[in-house]
This record gives structure tokens, sequence and C-alpha cells, in this order.
């Protein structure tokens, strides 16, 4: 009798234990992407060091890392995975590598078509740290998930050199390869925002290295004022379409797992269109009428509504001048875009067109926030897209 007491005694005191608190949030993303490189010109890998850098959105007292081999049909081993504060040209600061474990363990399988998260590294953060990411692959990745823009430079090194703080004998890598988020943990729930588009939002065109794409620009104006546990994540893919396959999955396809299952969302900025717009002019075929691509909006905004999620849309940039410009086009972008700024479906929305259009012909974008190809936005371009954002749509 007397055991069966202690042992009741001890349950119940097991229960009543506090847990430490895990309030995860995504503060930093890249959508895993099938390399469109032939096999025999990606470079080999194999035992080689991949150091990637990455500017955080939010900030926490731990943070793990999601990998990914979700593209992958092959298994991918890792060696030694390490993070460290960054410095500059792929140097990491001294005294602030950490090593990342996978259950308790150095290394690990991925896999195929699986993700893999780390456990959690003590390692605090703060709002847009700048973090360096070291893998060692002793077997290669001949066919890695990959992310095809990276706006930053990275940078391979023979051999497992994930503890050095510079790397040598190195040369510089163009996409993200096997890294997909940083997350972060914080004593009080956090919450993330995902920005879903094409290469407008992933990004492409602006400077390189120098965090200049709109989301990027969203993240530090929500730190300056306050919002300093609202992170920010970019979900962008260049090509990337709403209904059907540019580069990567379409997004009502993607929508689940690029979206609805990151930890912490709380809201999504979607800004999608012009490429089925664009791709079916280029093909010649008929166009996409404005109800077709409303419909997809309709799908994501009851998708994310039956999660708690809210959805702020975005109406489509002008692309007047752009190779695959239309007038068919031009007309479903602004019956569209009308729909968005009266509808009282979703939970908001960013007049992003409007407020990069030349005022003297709004089909067209502003000279001084073109890239130069009439589709793609400068870094003042972006600079003016964050700023049309009102943040009260993320109180």
């Amino acid at each position: 009798m007397r055991y069966k007491i202690l042992g009741a005694a001890l349950l119940l005191a097991l229960a009543t234990t506090p847990v430490q608190a895990q309030s995860w949030s995504r503060s930093w993303m890249a959508a895993p992407l099938v390399s469109r490189t032939p096999p025999d010109k990606r470079p080999d890998l194999t035992d080689r060091t991949l150091r990637q850098v990455v500017r955080i959105s939010s900030g926490g007292t731990r943070l793990r890392l999601r990998l990914s081999n979700e593209m992958s049909i092959r298994p991918l081993l890792l060696g030694a995975v390490h993070v460290a504060l960054a410095g500059e040209n792929g140097e990491t600061l001294p005294g602030t590598d950490h090593v990342v474990t996978f259950n308790r363990a150095q290394g690990a399988t991925i896999p195929a078509r699986a993700p893999l998260l780390s456990d959690p590294v003590a390692m605090s953060v703060k709002p847009l740290a700048r973090i360096a990411i070291s893998i060692h692959l002793p077997q290669g990745a001949p066919d890695a998930t990959i992310h095809s823009y990276s706006a930053a430079t990275g940078w391979t090194a023979p051999g497992d050199q994930t503890a050095a703080t510079r790397l040598s004998d190195s040369t510089t890598l163009g996409p993200r390869v096997i890294i997909a988020a940083v997350e972060v943990e914080n004593e009080k729930p956090a919450r993330t925002i995902v920005m879903l588009g094409d290469s407008i939002t992933d990004g492409v065109r602006a400077t390189p290295d120098s965090n200049r794409r709109w989301p990027d620009l969203l993240a530090e104006r929500l730190q300056q004022a306050g919002l300093t546990r609202t992170g920010v994540a970019n979900a962008g893919i260049s090509a990337n379409r709403l209904l059907s396959e540019g580069d990567g999955y379409n997004a009502l396809a993607r929508f689940d797992s690029d979206v609805l299952a990151v930890p912490g969302v709380s809201h999504v900025v979607i800004l999608e269109g012009v490429n089925d717009l664009g791709a079916a002019a280029r093909a010649q075929q008929p166009m996409l009428p404005p109800e077709t691509i409303i419909g997809a909006y309709r799908q994501m905004i009851a998708r994310a509504h039956d999660r708690g999620v809210k959805v702020i849309l975005a109406t489509i940039l002008p692309y007047k001048g752009a190779g695959y410009w239309s007038a068919a086009g031009e007309a479903t972008r602004m019956a569209v875009n009308d729909w968005i700024r009266d509808n009282g479906e979703a939970d908001g929305f960013v007049d992003l067109a409007q407020a990069i259009a030349d005022p003297a012909d709004p089909a067209r974008m502003a000279k001084a926030y073109d890239a130069g190809d009439a589709l793609h936005p400068n870094d003042a371009g972006f600079r003016v897209m964050a700023d049309a954002v009102d943040l009260t749509l993320f109180q």
C-alpha cells in the first residue's frame, strides 16, 4: 500500500511540475525547391562544408534550424552542423559558435522527401541578427533541395570546416542549399507573418547581401514600431504562379506546407498572380478571367481562416512594358485589383499597385522604382512597397 501511495504522489508531482515554455515561431525562411540545374553541371559537394548567412527577423532565447531534403528521392547524410553570429565575407564572430545536434547527437540522416528539425540551440539572438549556418556533407548532395534565389552570397570549402571562423580555399555558392528555416523560441508567444509570392517577394533584382527585399524592409519596420515578437517569413519563389506550375508548386499546392504549417503563423500576405497572366499571354492562350484569379484567393482565404490565420491581399503590381504584358492581362489585373480593394472576405489589403505605379500611366511601374525590366522593383521600389503596409493590420 505504501508503494502505491508513493507512486500516486510521484505522478501528482510530475503532473503539477511546470514544463519549460516552448513558443516557437519562424524568423527566416526559404521555400524548398527542386534544382533545375542539370545534374552534370551541379557542383560536387562531397566532403565539403556549406556556409550560408541569413538575417533573421524576430529574436529569441533559443533557436533551431529546419533543414530540408523534401525535394530529394534519396536520403541525405549530414556531418557536423554549426551555427554562429555572422561577420563579414563568410566569417563568424569569435566566441559565438554553437554545435547543432539532432536527437542529441551530432550529424544525422534526413530521409528522402523529409525535413529535419534540429534540437534547440542555447543561443540567444536579437531581432535582425545575421547568423551563419555551416553544414558538412560527407557524401555530398547530388540532388539537394535548394531555393534557387538567395539574395545573399554563400560559400563552400573542402573538408569539415564547420567550426572555423574563416573558411579556407572557399568558393562562392549561388542558391540556398538544404536550409529551409530558422525558428526562435520565446517565453511569451510570438508570431510570424508569412509573405507568399513570386520573384517580387523573393527579392529578385534587390541588391545582393543588402537585405533590401520588401519582406526584409517590412521586418525592419515592425521592429522599429515595437512589434518585436513579430517575425517575417519570406515564402516567395521566383517564377511561381497561383494556379499552374512555373517554378515550385503553384500557390494553392504549397499553401499548407509553406504557410499554414509555419510555427507561429498569424497572418499571410499574398502577392501572386502576375505570372499567371503573363504566362497565358506568352503562350498565346486564352487570358484567365478575373473570376479565376479571385477564386484562387478565395481558396486561400477559406483554408487560412479554418486555421485562424488572417489573410492580407496585395494588389498585383503594374507590368506594362514587361515581355509578357498584354492588354487582356491588364484588363484582368485591373478587375482583380478592384476586387481586392473592395472585398469583405480577406482581413485587409495593401495597395502595392498604387504605391509603385507611374501616375502618368498607372499600367506601368514608375521609372524610379523599376529595376529595368518593367516587372521587378529596384531597392527604392521595395522600400516604397514595405512603407505602403499599414502595420495596424498586424495588431
